[in-house]
């Protein structure tokens, strides 16, 4: 079956990016549009279009950051302004006598960006564009080289340009470099700050219900918050990526696997709650660790839990290792009675020979797929296509991020077989979601109770 392919990097874009992307864009814009005016005012039609390609690449980049694709943004502009530069140089650009070439100077600004971007996502992409940049620059900067087809820049003009242009060029560098530097040293805080939750007991468990198509509560989510002691509540969106980042997540992920698992111990004596599944996240660095499945079975051993009650989601990040090491763990995990779901189905790798071989037992619909599922015809349509190929090879499949009645009501007569959202009930922390249950299986008892038949009217 086909599917929608994203990126999933490590960070995901911080607001302070996309704010600053959008900024740079945005005087990039303002800064062609006047030479482009400029150069049409004089009729040098070559270097005006060059500028109206600047114009479109800056507008294409600004659009992609206020759609939220800040990545695909990154990268579509690394690469189409390292190659505008490279032919700007070549043909326009040329040095003189007088004036020497000044184009190649917003190069190591291209490469710093392609650094900053290799820091969020270890992409060997990024190595390729910082590579090209820094070789083109060296190459600029030490001939004079100028093919026998370029159109040199009047003096006149490159008079005022090499001003302007070097001007700008530094400003996009020290820019660079203030932003790697805020962002860095914002994740080292961030990092120092989270091993110290850990050891303080300032991260709990929050707890999401999961419902069946009757909205009876057959399970729930655990999901991690951090409550800071200054700050308050941090967003999982702005410390996870930093965790994984730093390489706390196995740290984090087996804090929280316990936690999961004294929390089943608990319920498995409550009659509300017994019967009740708990699925974990795993990150991949986590569950690629050596030794991660003994781990498991022991943690579940200790606290002395079913093991039928536990449930792992992973997400298709797991596989980029190597999809047999990854079964065999799996293997190892389900003999024992713990299940596995496929997490985010749809946002990352997917591929139906690989489906089939991992031993999972439920799929769960990204909530973005959910969320376009009545804004488009082909958001419809993939959900439809996904809840089929689940049901083909026998799997559960559990749709997220439901939020109104038209979502449920879809994603039912889809026929998927469960669902988890703030339409049921939001994360809340483990005595909230207790009372939760607890009042919901009154309520549905209750429901269910035969009415008491009519009393008869005795005759005499």
């Amino acid at each position: 079956m086909p599917t929608t392919l994203q990126a999933t990097p490590g960070n995901k874009p911080s607001q302070r990016l996309r704010f600053a992307y959008k900024g740079a864009s945005l005087s990039l814009l303002i800064f062609s549009l006047g030479w482009f005016v400029y150069f049409a005012s004089i009729q040098n039609w070559p270097l005006a279009c060059a500028d109206l390609c600047i114009i479109v690449l800056g507008g294409i980049g600004w659009l992609l950051v206020r759609r939220n694709q800040v990545d695909v943004a990154l990268m579509v502009s690394e690469v189409a302004f390292l190659t505008f530069t490279i032919a700007f140089c070549l043909v326009f650009d040329v040095p003189s006598e007088a004036h020497p070439r000044v184009s190649h100077l917003f190069l190591p600004a291209i490469a710093l960006m392609a650094y900053f971007n290799y820091l969020r996502t270890r992409s060997p992409f990024q190595l390729v564009v910082i590579a090209g940049s820094l070789l083109s620059f060296i190459f600029f900067s030490s001939t004079k080289f100028a093919p026998s087809f370029a159109l040199s820049i009047p003096d006149d003009i490159r008079h005022v340009g090499i001003w302007i242009n070097s001007t700008l060029a530094t400003a996009m560098l020290c820019g660079g470099v203030y932003a790697i530097h805020r962002e860095s040293s914002g994740q080292s805080q961030l990092s120092r700050a989270l091993r110290t939750a850990v050891r303080n007991e300032e991260l709990e468990l929050h707890f999401q219900p999961q419902v069946d198509h009757a909205q009876k509560i057959v399970g729930a989510e655990a999901l991690l918050r951090w409550t800071h002691p200054r700050r308050g509540n941090i967003s999982p969106g702005e410390f996870i990526p930093v965790a994984e980042e730093c390489g706390l997540m196995p740290l984090i992920g087996g804090w929280v696997l316990k936690e999961a698992c004294r929390t089943l111990a608990t319920w498995k004596h409550d009659p509300a709650l017994s019967e009740l599944t708990l699925a974990v996240n795993v990150s991949a660095n986590q569950f690629n660790l050596e030794g991660f499945e003994q781990s498991v079975l022991e943690t579940v051993a200790l606290y002395g839990v079913d093991p039928g009650k536990l449930k792992l989601e992973l997400t298709e990040t797991v596989i980029i290792s190597g999809v047999e090491p990854v079964v065999a763990k799996m293997n190892t995990l389900r003999a024992a009675g713990i299940e596995f779901a496929l997490d985010d189905f749809g946002t990352g790798y997917s591929s139906l020979s690989y489906l089939r071989q991992l031993p999972v037992s439920q799929l769960k619909i990204d909530r973005s797929f959910v969320k376009e599922s009545l804004e488009s015809p082909s958001g419809a349509s993939l959900i439809r296509s996904i809840v089929r190929m689940g049901l083909e090879l026998e799997l559960s499949v559990l749709a997220e991020g439901i939020e109104t009645v038209p979502q449920h009501l879809f994603l039912l007569d889809c026929g998927c077989h469960e669902f988890q959202g703030y339409h049921f009930g939001r994360p809340v922390p483990e005595h909230v979601f207790r009372t939760e249950v607890a009042t919901r299986m009154r309520t549905i008892q209750h429901s269910s109770r035969p009415a008491p038949e009519p009393r008869s009217v005795a005759t005499g």
